[in-house]
């Protein structure tokens, strides 16, 4: 079985997660919610056992990049055995909007 990274959210991540979900409460359905909901437990899980899975940002040296859904994407890094979630990222914003 492969070892498990423990996964911790920054409060700037966790920020943006909030007001992701603000916006979609506002303008979808609970069905929305839960298809993001879903999507984010299962990129953890993926990330928590393989780390490296996803594409490592040209811009930002050991932070990787892993697209939710098509409207945002998680930026996070590995860092002492744990992965930090560094920024939850729409898409629809200026990349120059990135901020960790």
């Amino acid at each position: 079985m492969k070892s498990r990274y423990k996964v911790v959210w920054t409060d700037h991540a966790l920020d943006e997660l909030r007001q992701t979900v603000s916006y979609i409460e506002e303008n979808f359905s609970e069905l929305e919610i839960r298809r993001l909901a879903d999507k984010i437990e299962s990129t953890l899980a993926l990330i928590a056992t393989q780390p490296a899975m996803f594409p490592e940002s040209p811009s930002r040296k050991g932070v990787r990049r892993a697209i939710i859904l098509r409207f945002n994407s998680l930026y996070y890094r590995v860092k002492h055995r744990q992965i930090e979630i560094l920024s939850f990222f729409s898409n629809r914003q200026d990349l120059r909007k990135l901020r960790f």
